[in-house]
C-alpha cells in the first residue's frame, strides 16, 4: 500500500458556517471517518440478504405504467486506487480476467432481460460508472456495448453517460466513445494542481486533463461534465480558487463538485487508524462548504446555473442528468456489475462485493444479488422527496398527485423543523432549500427519514 504523510492543513482558521444543521444528524466541525453523501434510502446497512426475495418478487411482475428504465454498468478497473476511493475497484486484472468480467456483466443483463419486469423494454438512460470505464480498450468497449445493444436496444436512449479518467482518454478511445453514442462524457478531474493530484493518489496530471478535454470538445460530445472535489489532502484557498478558475476557462457544459469525505474503506482511513486519529487530515465541513459556495458563485457570475447540491450547468434547458433524476424519482434502474446497486419496482438491491463470487454466480446461472430492501409506499415517498431535494426544490403538486398526500401534510414535522432553521425559501407551490441549506442537503434530508433509518452506513 502506498504510504503518505497526514499533513496539517495549511489554511486560515475555518470560517463559521451560517448553514443550518439538522439536529437528527448533526455534522461535526471536523471531517471524521464515515460517509456523508446520501445515495439512497434507507441506508445500505438496512438492506439484507433475507430480503433478496423482494427483488425476485418484483421481477415476476409487470412494470408500473409510465416508469422509465435505466441501466447502470459498473466497470471496476483502475490504473491505481485513489487514497480517498471507497468504491469496489481493481488495479491488478489482466485482459483475460477483464473479458471474463464483461461476459459476466452481459450474462447478468441478459438474465434480467428475460424477466417479466424487463422483457421488451428499452432504456431511456444508460450510465457507465466505476472504477474507470475508460480503462477499457476500444475493442473491449465495442465488445461490451455491442452485447448490451443486442440484449436491450439503445435506439430510444436519450442519455448515454460515461465516466472517464483523463489519462486513459487518448484520441482513439475518445473517437470510439463518440461512435458508440456517448452523449455525456464525465471527466474525473478532481483538481488541477499536480501536487494535490499526486498526494491524493490520482493517476492523471493536469496536462492530461487539458489534452483530453480539448480533444473531446473537438469531437463534438453533446455534454462534457467535469468532476471536482473540494477539500482534498493539502487543499488551500489559493489552490482551490486556481482550480475553479482554470476549470471555468475550459468552459465545460456542467461541473459537479463534491465535498471530500473519508469512508472507512479508504487508504486515508487506514493511515488514520494506524496513527490513532479519528479526525481526517482534510478541511473541516465549514471550509468545504465555503469552497463549494465560492465555486458556485464564480460559475454563476459566468452565466452558469446551480441545478443541484453538487452541480452547476451552463444551459439547464438542454443539459440534463437523466441518470441522476431517474435514481431520485423512482425510475427502474437496472444495475449490473460487481457491488453495483439498483432500484427495480420499488426494491433496492445490491450485488456481491467480490470479483470472483460475482462471476461464479453468473456462470452458475444465478443473479449475484446479495442484499435488498423492498420499500413500502410510505418509504418510497420518503426516498423520492428526500433524494429530489438534493436538487434544491420539489413540486408540491407533483408529489401530491403521485402519492395521494400533500407533502406539507405528510412531512409537516420535518418541514416545520427546516422552516424553523431557516432552511426553506418562501416559494409558492414548491418546497425549496435556501442556498446555505443546499450546501447541507445530505444532512438536512435526514429530517424526512423514519427514526429507525437515521443511522446506517452508506458504504
Amino acid at each position: 500500500m502506498t504510504t503518505f504523510a497526514l499533513p496539517q492543513l495549511a489554511s486560515s482558521p475555518p470560517t463559521p458556517s451560517t448553514a443550518p444543521e439538522a439536529p437528527s444528524k448533526p455534522l461535526g466541525a471536523q471531517t471524521e471517518v464515515g460517509n456523508y453523501f446520501v445515495a439512497n434510502y434507507p441506508p445500505f446497512g438496512h438492506w439484507t440478504t433475507g430480503r433478496v426475495r423482494d427483488l425476485h418478487a418484483a421481477l415476476a411482475q409487470e412494470p408500473v405504467a409510465g416508469t422509465d428504465l435505466g441501466v447502470y454498468l459498473h466497470i471496476p478497473f483502475c490504473r491505481k486506487r485513489c487514497h480517498f476511493c471507497y468504491f469496489r475497484v481493481y488495479t491488478d486484472k489482466n485482459s483475460r480476467e477483464i473479458r471474463s468480467y464483461l461476459d459476466a456483466a452481459l450474462a447478468e443483463l441478459e438474465t434480467y432481460a428475460r424477466t417479466r419486469l424487463i422483457a421488451g423494454r428499452k432504456p431511456k438512460f444508460i450510465y457507465f460508472g466505476g472504477g474507470t470505464p475508460s480503462y477499457l480498450s476500444p475493442d473491449q468497449l465495442r465488445y461490451l456495448t455491442d452485447g448490451m445493444k443486442r440484449i436491450l436496444p439503445w435506439d430510444q436512449a436519450e442519455e448515454i453517460a460515461f465516466e472517464g479518467e483523463p489519462g486513459t482518454l487518448n484520441e482513439t478511445k475518445l473517437r470510439t466513445l463518440r461512435e458508440l453514442g456517448v452523449t455525456r462524457l464525465s471527466l474525473g478531474i478532481e483538481h488541477l494542481d499536480d501536487r494535490i493530484l499526486e498526494i491524493n493518489g490520482r493517476a492523471h496530471r493536469s496536462k492530461e486533463v487539458f489534452r483530453a478535454f480539448e480533444t473531446a470538445r473537438a469531437m463534438g460530445f453533446a455534454q462534457i461534465n467535469v468532476d471536482l472535489i473540494a477539500g482534498m489532502l493539502e487543499e488551500t484557498d489559493a489552490l482551490w480558487d486556481d482550480t475553479v478558475a482554470r476549470t471555468l476557462a475550459l468552459g465545460p457544459d456542467s461541473v459537479t463538485i463534491y465535498q471530500m469525505e473519508i469512508p472507512y474503506n479508504t487508504t486515508i482511513y487506514q493511515q488514520m487508524k494506524a496513527s490513532g486519529s479519528l479526525v481526517a487530515p482534510v478541511a473541516d465541513w465549514a471550509t468545504k462548504r465555503r469552497w463549494v459556495q465560492r465555486a458556485f458563485s464564480t460559475f454563476e457570475s459566468a452565466g452558469y446555473t446551480v441545478t443541484a447540491a453538487t452541480t452547476v450547468t451552463k444551459n439547464p434547458s438542454t443539459t440534463k442528468f437523466l441518470y441522476r433524476q431517474g435514481l431520485f424519482d423512482g425510475s427502474d434502474l437496472l444495475s449490473v456489475g460487481v457491488s453495483s446497486f439498483g432500484h427495480l419496482r420499488g426494491v433496492n438491491y445490491q450485488n456481491d462485493h467480490h470479483f470472483d463470487p460475482y462471476i461464479q454466480s453468473l456462470q452458475a446461472g444465478q443473479l449475484p444479488v446479495y442484499r435488498a430492501y423492498g420499500l413500502s409506499d410510505s418509504e418510497r415517498y420518503i426516498r423520492e422527496i428526500a433524494l429530489q431535494l438534493k436538487n434544491g426544490s420539489v413540486s408540491i403538486e407533483a408529489f401530491t398527485k403521485k402519492f395521494g398526500v400533500d407533502p406539507r401534510v405528510r412531512f409537516a414535522e420535518a418541514l416545520g423543523k427546516l422552516e424553523a432553521m431557516g432552511a426553506l425559501v418562501d416559494d409558492p407551490g414548491r418546497i425549496t432549500f435556501t442556498r446555505e441549506a443546499l450546501m447541507n442537503a445530505d444532512r438536512l434530508i435526514y429530517e424526512f427519514f423514519l427514526p429507525e433509518h437515521r443511522e446506517g452506513r452508506y458504504a
